[in-house]
């Protein structure tokens, strides 16, 4: 190896995930698919989920006729400090605007019949019974 080459990184240790971790993630992938089922129910096309733009992630895109929505959907465990919907501040919505008009750009502004954009938030909630509360914002910011 020449003096100019770089180094090589060291490998990256990791660790397995904690089992509070997976129960987390879990619940998430159930707030997003409850959310998907309730926006369905009320007529929205669901057009993705899960999509990645660049860095940033996307959870679900819905169509309702000329109109595409982006939508953040949050959830919060049993006794948490914050509401699901005030757990939006500025620097989620600052990152999901970036990524709407990402894809506002490269892929809805030629799509035909599309005539705008908004922005969504979906507040899944867990009730101890097993009952599923949802609640929807359309145009959330």
């Amino acid at each position: 190896m020449s003096p100019s080459a770089p180094k090589p990184k060291p490998a990256r240790k990791t660790r397995p995930p904690s089992p509070i971790r997976l129960a987390r993630a879990a619940r998430g992938v159930r707030a997003e698919r409850a959310a998907a089922d309730y926006l369905v129910a009320c007529g929205l096309q669901v057009i993705a989920s899960n999509v990645r733009v660049g860095r940033l992630e996307v959870d679900l895109i819905t169509r309702e006729g000329p109109v595409i929505a982006i939508v953040e959907v949050r959830t919060r465990g049993h006794g948490s400090w914050q509401r699901a919907l005030d757990s939006v501040d500025f620097r989620k919505r600052a990152r999901l605007r970036q990524a709407g008009e990402r894809l506002w750009r490269d892929r809805f502004s030629a799509e035909p019949g599309v005539e705008r954009m908004r922005f969504d938030v979906a507040a899944v909630t867990f009730a101890p019974g097993g009952e599923v509360l949802i609640e929807h914002v359309r145009s959330a910011f």
